[in-house]
């Protein structure tokens, strides 16, 4: 990375070729031109621009001289800010520097690195970190670099000492996809590449903590409570420099007590709790240093968009991949060149589910950055969930060849091609996953499976060519599908073909969300517990409707004993098959009492209890609130969203014929279970999936499905005729073994075996 000295001598060549009437200063028409030509794919409208240039001129006032504009400091400031990339921004605009460049600001930043105007030796600055000049985030005291010196030789003396040992340790991470994270409050800030492992349970690091409690003392005496912020805010940005994590948590957690309404503190303090894994709490800091910036006016509000992008990595850390995009779009308005935020806003549709949304953030990235890496691999990763795989393998071969190492990239690809069956491509991809990352046991499981797959391939092929020499073969394969008329059903208990293939359906979704584990009752707690204000839609009508976010926060609560990467599996699914139901016309909000109501049926609980608190859920509702009953057309709209969303056979032509219903009839709850069970109209379907979910474990002894060959769990269908059996799946879906042929098939359903024990006992 640019030295602080090369970094301010690019901006001084960027800021010397726009101001155009040599005046010092750069106005509007001269920052335009500057914004349009760092950034030449982005095609920005007037208002854009002219929303950029009010943002730059007000957030950087003590920088605008008159009518001449921002002055060269206010460009430095912009940068150090963290407002764009003066590498990129240099390199774009085809600069070089001039050799006399590097004596010509020697007095500027002389003059800027210390407000008392101390003069810092050469080698103290070679020391320090780029920061610690910055006018803005820097060391203001004069003992406060007393300190940093001091603090600079233990860190120096514990490395030493580790590393003569062999305790500390580098790993390199340039390889896998890069978060995007804020690390510091500015851009230029020099973070190393290389991940330091420091030994904390020995004898030196003991020494280290006790020489470092001296240093935190004399900051504790300094002569003002400013003095003392400044002391250990250099304190914990030295010791976070160096990767040493928990010791710089307490020092931004003491500046935090000394100025509680100062964004840096807890801007850091977040930063930290992150990199440690403490997501929650690095939310919390994250949350305070937001308010603090916006209690501020115009103060800290150019930090915005990286409190917004941190706030929504540490919202990632706990699963809330929703509540994230919100950040994400939140710095991508203030800062609409920050290619970042909407790399991280469409990485985040992308684990909702929102495929469309995703593509189009990461192609906007794309736009501001064409060399991003990950933007390209999680643009990959988009379009080949839409179904574009041509497009997916040109994405994630351009990621490849711009970082060839890129774990992501190739192993994501290896998955693309054994989707697409092409076996040998998808092994050569894991193998370059293991030459990076030799432990990687996803891509080691995986290539094994191709190789295994790729053997069998052969041994049939093998086999084929055997029989047909034989004239063995007539070329059947291992199942054909028969047509539902033909699947007749032996009892009344037996499950009709496409009632089970629903059911299947319903049962594989509530394993994905783990919503099977969810108490029904604690929706009830949640309607009684939390008061939603009461909000009015585009129709007219009162709801309690809330934004997506704060539902993943309710989400949370009811799935607390999922893992966060776990809990996004289960947002996406239900996001993708409820809550883009319930928000047809995408204005990020939804209907909480009939949200809940949705959720009743497939939540754990007997089915008394289940249809009582979907009841109770539209009771819950504006429409029906001070009441025992709900209105019929409101209960008819709530079975016909139930059936397009469990039910897809019937798709979404019957919710749009509920629309001009006028009924305003009233039914009970007595009422309201007649209209539920009907299994033409309501959710009968629910009896047959209470059976499922109570017989889904049960095996049958020696007994395997006669199509996919594994041990039947859950019902056993048996052919009476053919007497062969198949399991539910291939039964649902109609596949029966190319060698029993025959005009009408019938299946009975046999639960457990002391079931078919009795019939053949019976039968005998």
């Amino acid at each position: 990375m640019a030295s602080r000295g090369s970094r301010s001598e690019k901006v001084k060549r960027i800021f010397q070729q726009f101001d155009l009437n040599r005046d010092g200063g750069l106005n509007r028409d001269e920052m335009k031109a500057l914004v349009i030509a760092v950034n030449p794919r982005v095609k920005f409208s007037v208002e854009q621009i002219n929303a950029i240039l009010d943002e730059v001129f007000k957030t950087y006032g003590e920088f605008i001289d008159g009518e001449k504009g921002l002055t060269y400091e206010g460009l430095l400031r912009t940068y150090d800010d963290g407002a764009g990339d003066v590498d990129r921004d240099f390199d774009a605009l085809g600069l070089e520097l001039r050799p006399d460049d590097a004596g010509e600001l020697v007095s500027a930043e002389a003059s800027s690195s210390i407000a008392d105007e101390r003069v810092v030796e050469p080698h103290k600055k070679q020391r320090t970190a780029a920061w610690a000049a910055s006018p803005n985030h820097g060391i203001v005291f004069d003992d406060t670099w007393k300190i940093v010196d001091d603090l600079e030789i233990l860190i120096k003396r514990l490395k030493a000492k580790q590393s003569k040992d062999g305790k500390s340790k580098g790993d390199n991470s340039d390889a896998y996809s890069d978060p995007g994270w804020s690390r510091e409050l500015g851009q230029s800030a020099e973070i190393s590449e290389k991940k330091i492992v420091w030994e904390e349970s020995g004898h030196d690091y003991a020494s280290f903590v006790k020489e470092l409690g001296v240093l935190r003392s004399r900051a504790d005496g300094a002569r003002s409570r400013e003095e003392a912020f400044d002391g250990h805010m250099a304190i914990g940005r030295v010791l976070y420099e160096h990767q040493l994590y928990k010791d710089a948590l307490v020092s931004f957690k003491r500046a935090c007590e000394l100025q509680p309404a100062d964004v840096r503190p807890h801007f850091r303090a977040g930063n930290c709790l992150y990199v440690l894994g403490r997501h929650r709490e690095a939310k919390e800091e994250f949350l305070l240093a937001l308010d603090a910036a916006e209690a501020s006016g115009t103060q800290w509000s150019y930090l915005l968009p990286q409190i917004h992008v941190n706030l929504g990595i540490a919202l990632e850390g706990e699963g809330m991949v929703i509540s994230a995009c919100e950040h994400y779009r939140e710095a991508a308005i203030h800062c609409p060149t920050h290619f970042r935020a909407l790399k991280l806003l469409g990485s985040a549709l992308f684990g909702a589910g929102e495929y469309k949304a995703a593509v189009k953030a990461l192609e906007e990235a794309i736009y501001l950055k064409n060399d991003y890496a990950d933007a390209h691999c999680d643009l990959a990763s988009a379009l080949h969930a839409m179904g574009d795989d041509d497009n997916a393998i040109k994405e994630f071969q351009k990621a490849i060849d711009l970082k060839p190492g890129h774990v992501d990239a190739l192993y994501n690809l290896g998955g693309l091609y054994m989707d697409m069956g092409r076996y040998q491509r998808a092994s050569e991809m894991y193998t370059r996953v293991l030459a990076v990352w030799p432990t990687h046991w996803r891509a080691q499981l995986n290539k094994a499976v191709v190789e295994l797959h790729d053997a069998i391939s052969h041994l049939k092929h093998l086999q084929k060519k055997k029989l047909k020499g034989n004239g063995g073969s007539n070329g059947e394969g291992a199942f054909v599908i028969i047509e539902a008329s033909k699947f007749k059903t032996v009892g009344e208990k037996t499950a009709v073909r496409q009632e089970l293939a629903n059911v299947l359906e319903i049962r594989a979704f509530q394993r994905i969300t783990r919503l099977n584990r969810c108490d029904v009752e604690l929706l009830k707690k949640e309607m009684t517990e939390n008061d939603v204000p009461t909000s009015y839609s585009g129709s007219g009508v009162p709801e309690k409707s809330i934004r997506k976010a704060s539902l993943e926060g309710i989400l949370r609560r009811l799935l607390n004993f999922l893992k966060p990467e776990t809990f996004v599996g289960a947002v996406k699914a239900i996001n993708q098959k409820i809550l883009s139901v319930l928000d047809e016309s995408e204005s990020g909000r939804v209907d909480l009492g009939m949200f809940f109501a949705i959720l009743a049926p497939i939540c754990s609980g007997s089915p008394d209890k289940r249809k009582k608190v979907a009841f109770d859920a539209l009771l819950w509702r504006p429409v029906n609130e001070d009441t025992t009953q709900v209105k019929k057309a409101d209960a008819m709209q709530y079975l016909k969203l139930l059936r397009a969303i469990y039910i897809p056979s019937h798709g979404m032509s019957e919710i749009l014929e509920i629309h001009g219903e006028t009924d305003v009839s009233m039914v009970s709850f007595a009422e309201f279970l007649v209209m539920f069970d009907d299994p033409d109209w309501g959710f009968g379907i629910m009896s047959s999936l209470l059976k499922v979910e109570a017989v889904d474990r049960n095996r049958h002894g020696n007994h395997i499905c006669a199509v996919c060959r594994y041990p039947i769990t859950g019902s056993r269908f048996k052919e009476m005729k053919s007497h062969f059996s198949l399991c539910s799946q291939c039964y649902s879906e109609g596949k029966v073994p190319p060698t029993f042929k025959l005009e009408e098939y019938g299946f009975k359903e046999y639960t457990n075996e002391g079931e078919a024990m009795k019939d053949k006992c019976g039968a005998s």
